[in-house]
């Protein structure tokens, strides 16, 4: 990170804080520049090997928003491009600075992500065009002083919609016993784009989406509409073969239709965190439209969003305040023996460009070994009461979300591929879990804590644009959760952790468990209005391998636990579907250890099995089926030598002189020898150091 005296950043820090629109003064101007490659052919980025294009089917087009205050002046460029490196970028800003006087920490420069534009940068088997990048750069020097050229007096206002039905992860996670190759012949695929594809493959989504497509909304003096500034989790559409600037310039031009089709109204739309997002829902096959066309699909979020608009506030008084960070951060560089494999493979190749997947990822690893560390820009700007926070290249909707929620603005903004292209930022637990999107190279090269840093630079960037704090989220508590804190719970982790490792006690009794590190975060978790209220999401865990353990030597020879489980597993998939819960010594069976999980192969297919002592054949059996994909509710209550288990609220096993040593531990997500994991999600996971009955079993369950 750049460093900064303790005397210059105070000062920034005051201006920020005392830095105030004048009466009247806010402005804005917007406008849209061509640029669409004048040359053709044109090599063209986005596809796994090079390729190029000689026709136009739709323009290209960098678009930019101008604001001033009196005081400060910022700039926003959302431009038709795959991806745009840095030091292009910075080279633009420096030489609009140089034309307009705005500070290049005020110019924030995105890419919309089409697949179809002219390369601006080498990845994985594309280089970068020959001739259009210096194109571009000149190009997007015009948009900014165009933009500013265009200030007038106007007003803002910010509207966010819920439009999850054009949004969906794309990146599932596989079967432990369907894991597959990595391009350098290792078995360390457990999670991959698309691979909900094929349901027999896979567990479940490796993590949440985001459905809200936000809106910045600037209108003129009179009231006209001026522009509009979208954001929106999705990757692309896809199209082609031909230069197009997908749906992305399809929303822009059709909001403009809808709008003021005979005014100089701009439409902008930039792109949210979606590294691991796409359009298809591969949880519900019978929503796949394979006719769906680009065309429909933009007109669609045009009127999402202009319905949205209807019911806007606008502020004609914002001021702006906008700072900057640059993070030097390390690649994934190959060890000795990796890069040897791939310099061989390098020199076959005698000058030409990659064209199988072992070449592309060859010809990467002698690069990064070449770089070694890299620069990256975060950025934050403030308008009023409306934040944007940027993150270079493609984070994952999960990124944005952490951004989101613990901004000190309610309405922020988060993009990717702003100000830079540094491949796929996973954090660090999708690293453990593989797939194209973790794989080392251009396209994914930053290192595992690359996601963490730059989040953080994020909230920190916010802090300091809107002079408060950060929030420090938590779910608020809706009926269900207040029923099981009446209970007075010994712990209660509501599972709603956006990263580990600690699995906070909701308690107030301060018995934090601790994750396991191959876990996913902050899926969809059940019945949302009963633990959260209505308009927001449960959330829980998915477990990928790896378990949490909770440290309980509070634990008598009485106690329970509530918990919500969704099992991920096909219940015949292997010889035990699964284990849930466990108490017992870690890293391997004790007598006198107790286990409950989800019986497979082996017997008991799809129902419960409760296992005493080191004897794995020696199981307790349910007589009730549990459906795969499905949130189902679970308590094991043991009082003495007694055990009873209830799924439902319906009494499923019972078992007389089980002996329970007094282990301290209790393992979720696993057994205590990491036998058969649970592959799928827990939540709401509450132990009580009691018995409970049928009656709590019922209430427990929603049921009474």
């Amino acid at each position: 990170m750049r460093i900064v005296t303790q005397s210059l950043a105070l000062g920034l820090i005051l201006f920020t804080m005392t830095s105030r629109a004048y009466p009247g003064s806010f402005k804005a101007g917007a406008v849209v520049v061509d640029v669409t490659p004048r040359k053709l052919p044109v090599i063209v980025n986005g596809g796994f090997t090079s390729r190029s294009f000689d026709k136009v089917l739709s323009p290209l087009s960098a678009r930019a928003l101008a604001f001033s205050d009196g005081k400060t002046q910022v700039v926003l460029v959302a431009v038709d491009s795959c991806m745009m490196p840095r030091d292009l970028l910075d080279e633009a800003k420096a030489l609009a600075s140089e034309k307009t006087g705005v500070p290049t920490a005020n110019i924030l420069i995105s890419a919309t992500h089409t697949h179809t534009a002219g390369s601006c940068m080498g990845a994985l088997g594309t280089p970068a065009d020959p001739v259009y990048p210096h194109f571009l750069k000149g190009k997007l020097v015009e948009a900014i002083a165009g933009a500013l050229g265009k200030l007038q007096p106007a007003r803002v206002g910010f509207a966010r919609v819920n439009a999850a039905k054009y949004t969906a992860l794309r990146r599932w996670v596989r079967r432990p016993d369907r894991i597959e190759l990595d391009p350098f012949g290792n078995p360390t695929v457990r999670a991959n784009m698309h691979a909900g594809r094929d349901w027999d493959n896979v567990t479940g989504e490796s993590g949440p989406e985001d459905p809200w497509l936000s809106l910045v909304s600037v209108q003129n003096a009179d009231g006209k509409p001026l522009c509009v500034y979208a954001n929106f989790s999705m990757h692309y559409f896809g199209g082609g073969p031909g230069i197009h600037a997908d749906y992305y310039g399809l929303f822009c031009d059709g909001l403009k239709q809808k709008l003021a089709p005979e005014g100089d109204f701009v439409g902008i739309m930039s792109h949210g965190c979606s590294g691991d997002i796409w359009r298809r829902d591969y949880t519900d096959p019978d929503s796949w439209d394979p006719s769906l066309t680009m065309e429909a699909y933009a007109d669609a979020m045009v009127w999402i969003a202009a319905k949205a608009l209807e019911d806007i506030q606008y502020d004609g008084s914002a001021d702006l305040a906008m700072a900057e960070r640059r993070l030097d951060l390390a690649y994934r560089v190959p060890d000795a023996q990796r890069l040897e494999w791939a310099k061989k493979i390098v020199v076959g190749l005698e000058g030409r460009l990659p064209k199988t997947k072992e070449e592309v990822y060859a010809v990467d690893q002698v690069i990064l070994h070449e770089r070694q560390r890299t620069e990256v820009v975060t950025q934050a700007l403030r308008i009023g009461d409306i934040a944007i926070a940027t993150t270079p290249n493609e984070t994952y909707a999960i990124t944005g979300l952490k951004i989101k929620a613990a901004s000190p603005l309610e309405k922020t903004i988060v993009l990717d591929l702003a100000n830079g292209g540094d491949g796929y930022i996973p954090p660090p637990e999708q690293h453990l879990l593989g797939g194209y999107n973790t794989w080392a190279a251009r396209s994914a090269g930053l290192e595992p804590m690359a996601e963490r840093k730059i989040a953080e630079s994020c909230i920190a960037l916010l802090e300091e644009v809107s002079g408060n704090p950060r929030k420090f989220p938590v779910q608020s508590k809706g009926p269900a959760a207040k029923v099981i804190l009446g209970l007075e719970p010994l712990a209660y982790y509501r599972m709603d952790e956006f990263q580990g490792a600690r699995a906070l006690d909701s308690s107030g009794n301060h018995r934090d468990g601790i994750y396991e590190p191959q876990v996913a975060y902050y899926l969809e978790g059940p019945l949302s209005t009963a633990f959260n209220g209505a308009g927001e999401p449960n959330r829980s865990v998915m477990f990928t391998g790896n378990r949490m353990c909770a440290h309980l030597p509070e634990l008598g020879a009485d106690w329970s636990v509530s918990l919500w489980f969704w099992n991920g597993m096909p219940n015949d998939g292997r010889e035990f579907s699964g284990w849930i819960l466990s108490r017992g010594n870690g890293h391997g069976l004790s007598n006198n250890s107790l286990h409950l999980g989800v019986g497979g192969k082996s017997g008991y297919t799809g129902r419960l099995v409760l296992q005493a002592g080191a004897k794995g054949g020696d199981v307790i059996p349910g007589q009730t089926s549990t459906p795969r994909w499905e949130w189902k509710h679970l308590l094991l209550s043991k009082s003495g030598s007694n055990v009873r288990v209830y799924l439902d609220g319906e009494l499923e096993i019972c078992a007389r002189d089980v002996g329970v040593g007094a282990f301290q531990d209790m393992f979720f997500g696993g057994r205590s020898d990491n036998d058969s994991n649970w592959e799928g999600r827990l939540d709401e996971i509450a132990v009580f150091g009691r018995a409970l009955g049928p009656e709590e079993a019922l209430v427990l369950a929603g049921k009474n």
